[in-house]
């Protein structure tokens, strides 16, 4: 039977899990799941270029999945938006099978070497969400929503790691409360864009930001096409 790279690779992933609690997704953690597999050294390096840190960000990945398949699977046609996107937040840390293996992520992307790769998957988690939720902006607003939530994402996983109530309900209610201060700065900014007197001081930013588009999206079903989200 053969094996493709991408199931080689999460055998490395699951094999790597029992040791980043002890030594962190480090060169030791990979060299000792490429043993647990019994894979050739040379090959796991062409799976893995950079070794725990591809591993890292594919355990990222893999919750990814998995918040996605929750939202696909839950009925949120009951709830406001904003509950909506408090859900997917929540999916997505239940979705992590071990908090140990989060945290020694947190530490490995502070790394200013790692730190580009960090945002990035946050990014990314973030606009899965949006896209699952049905954002149609192709404006500012397709940045500004995901920056937003980027923001809430990150303070909400620090405070999650670090939370030891029943259920983790105290993050859940720390997550509800930066959601509401969003939605009380765009109600705020919203306000202000409606007031005549601000008008002519934001004439200028607003033809600005309206010359911003959201990126082309490359259709994955093209044949000859990836998905560029994968």
């Amino acid at each position: 039977m053969t094996v493709t790279y991408e199931d080689a690779k999460q055998q490395l992933l699951d094999a790597i899990l029992t040791h980043v609690p002890f030594d962190g997704w480090s060169e030791e953690s990979f060299r000792a799941a490429i043993a647990d597999c019994d894979l050739d050294e040379g090959l796991a390096r062409v799976i893995c270029p950079r070794g725990a840190v591809d591993l890292a960000l594919a355990f990222h990945a893999r919750g990814d999945a998995e918040m996605l398949e929750r939202l696909k699977s839950e009925d949120l046609s009951d709830l406001k938006f904003r509950d909506r996107i408090a859900a997917a937040v929540r999916f997505r840390l239940q979705a992590v099978p071990d908090r140990e293996a989060v945290r020694r992520g947190v530490t490995l992307f502070s790394l200013p070497s790692y730190a580009a790769d960090g945002a990035k998957a946050v990014w990314g988690t973030c606009d899965l969400i949006w896209d699952a939720l049905g954002d149609t902006s192709d404006d500012v607003n397709w940045y500004t929503k995901r920056a937003t939530l980027s923001g809430v994402y990150s303070s909400t996983l620090l405070f999650w790691l670090g939370d030891d109530s029943p259920d983790h309900q105290r993050t859940w209610e720390f997550l509800d409360r930066r959601i509401a201060d969003v939605m009380q700065f765009e109600k705020l900014k919203a306000q202000v864009n409606n007031n005549p007197l601000f008008k002519p001081f934001l004439a200028v930013p607003n033809w600005l930001a309206g010359q911003i588009r959201a990126p082309v999206r490359m259709r994955a079903d093209l044949p000859g096409l990836l998905n560029p989200r994968k």
